[in-house]
């Protein structure tokens, strides 16, 4: 009696398991792998129990469809890569998905952290901007362009100053 019971448990467990799989077939070959009962050595030595998955378990996880909305860009660039000391420099860009009024501000790296210079611009109406800066310390600055909220911020540039 007890074989035919335990028989009678691995084929439900087998059949929920098919029938799992059955169901989530539209999705990937992953769900047949979760939701595949494996079995369970008994104690005593005798046929093997299978304990199913919970199907909760073979479910992925639906992707939502369409595109994600971009936050947005900048990009700027410099004519001069190496200016003198104290010299101004101008960096003009574009941005896209940013308000034209906005306002951006010029950010330089130092001691690993970005820092927001005092140097500030509005965007055009056509989506462009010039921000300029005057360096003062020798060496190599590293600067941005980003939005005032930080949300939104422009490759690095290196710029040398000599």
């Amino acid at each position: 009696m007890t074989s035919v019971l335990r028989h009678h448990r691995y084929g439900r467990a087998l059949g929920a398991g098919a029938m799992t799989v059955a169901l989530l077939s539209g999705g990937t070959a992953g769900a047949f792998a979760a939701s595949t009962p494996t079995p369970k050595a008994t104690k005593t030595g005798g046929m093997p129990t299978m304990k199913p998955m919970p199907t909760h378990m073979a479910a992925t996880k639906p992707m939502p469809t369409g595109t994600a909305t971009a936050r947005g860009s900048i990009t700027v660039s410099t004519a001069h890569k190496t200016v003198r000391h104290g010299e101004t420099v101008a960096f003009a860009g574009r941005v896209k998905g940013v308000k034209s009024g906005a306002t951006l501000v010029l950010q330089h790296r130092m001691n690993g952290k970005w820092t927001t210079l005092r140097s500030t611009t509005i965007v055009n109406r056509n989506g462009t901007f010039t921000i300029r800066r005057a360096f003062t310390a020798k060496g190599t600055e590293t600067v941005r362009v980003a939005t005032k909220d930080g949300k939104i911020m422009s490759s690095p540039l290196t710029v040398k100053v000599g």
